[in-house]
């Protein structure tokens, strides 16, 4: 690991936050749980990694700290029509 993503990886509130090693696979990724807690609304889960899919059908797993900005991208990208008009349900 590098200097730069040792010192991120001090920064994290969560252990489940923390970037692991850089070489995982989707799957492996796809696995890990940032926080796994109870409260008063009931059972919260948020994984480390959202999975995205590719136009080309391929995978990659955004971290849902470090990744945010292209995750509230893909999520924008998923809510337009064939138009690219955004469609609010």
């Amino acid at each position: 690991m590098n200097n730069s993503t040792e010192n991120e990886n001090k920064r994290v509130l969560n252990e489940g936050d923390r970037i692991k090693e850089e070489n995982q696979t989707v799957e492996e990724k796809s696995k890990q749980i940032a926080v796994d807690t109870w409260d008063i609304v009931g059972h919260e889960v948020v994984p480390t990694y959202f999975i995205v899919e590719n136009e080309d059908g391929s995978q990659k797993a955004l971290h849902h700290i470090k990744d945010a900005e292209e995750i509230s991208d893909t999520i924008r990208q998923a809510r337009t029509d064939e138009n690219g008009e955004r469609k609010w349900w």
